[in-house]
């Protein structure tokens, strides 16, 4: 308990002197003395302070040094606390989550990336948080992937432009069907991490037209309407009954660190049938 003591009185002189420092650079700030007068000001202040802050050579510097790492420590820690939850803010407040049952995650691991770019994540959410295989994964700007595996305790996501993930879409206002994965499909070369798109009936396809998930059956493996991303070129058709092009993803997984696994529940009130024909 003893040697305690100087530690804790050595961190409050520490305080102190930090303290004084601020003084005098706030004194300089609004016009104060001259740079003469700081200075003498500075030697009184902090002279005795740093015979008191050393007084055993090596020691010291080292116990400084060690001080100095924690709170650079502490300081990136609260960085990354601070992007979390930036970002889980912005997803529960995007038109990704509305209205949805969310569990947010953290990303905890990223596999080998390939031609595409990252196509799997892993996540700390489970079985034990509700998550089970083929559900939405979103971030705020739009469709990350779908989940693919779970453990107890986390869960392995395929990225949107992962080999194995196809995505079943609509695309721009008149909501023309198409099909959007990492293969390709257009006639020329994409850049790193676009996807490639195909109508799958004629219409027309313009960039900057908006591509959203057309859904699944129960929402598995992907609810309708969320925004996967923009069209940024379209190929000529060459004889192709439908038009092709390429899409910029509205989500760059690689900077990810919080996503939300939606819960979509099962259908279960059968669908009333309706009779047909003009009045």
């Amino acid at each position: 308990m003893r040697g305690d003591a100087p530690d804790r009185r050595r961190r409050r002189l520490v305080t102190l002197a930090v303290l004084a420092t601020c003084a005098l650079l706030l004194v300089d700030l609004v016009g104060g003395p001259g740079p003469g007068v700081l200075r003498r000001g500075a030697a009184t202040v902090l002279g005795p302070l740093e015979r008191v802050l050393a007084p055993s050579g090596r020691a010291s510097e080292d116990e400084l040094r060690r001080d100095n790492e924690d709170l650079q420590n502490a300081l990136r820690q609260a960085e990354v606390a601070g992007r979390e939850a930036s970002e889980l803010s912005a997803l529960m407040a995007s038109p990704a989550t509305a209205g949805a049952r969310v569990v947010p995650a953290r990303v905890v691991g990223v596999a080998a990336p390939g031609p595409q770019g990252v196509v799997r994540l892993t996540i700390d959410v489970g079985s034990r948080d509700g998550i089970d295989v083929d559900r939405t994964v979103v971030a705020a700007g739009g469709l990350v992937g779908r989940v693919s595996s779970v453990a107890p305790w986390t869960s392995d996501v395929l990225v949107v432009g992962g080999p194995d993930v196809v995505i079943g879409a609509r695309v721009g206002a008149a909501g023309a069907l198409a099909t959007v994965s990492g293969a390709t499909v257009a006639a020329t070369d994409r850049a790193p991490g676009e996807l490639g798109l195909a109508l799958v009936q004629t219409g027309t396809l313009a960039v900057g037209d908006d591509v959203r998930t057309l859904g699944s059956v129960d929402g598995r493996p992907f609810v309708p309407g969320v925004l996967v991303g923009q069209v940024t070129a379209v190929e000529p058709q060459r004889g192709r009954l439908a038009p092709s092009g390429t899409v910029q993803p509205a989500v760059d997984v690689g900077t990810l660190s919080v996503v939300g696994v939606l819960l979509s529940p099962p259908r279960a009130t059968p669908r009333p049938a309706a009779t047909g024909g003009a009045r």
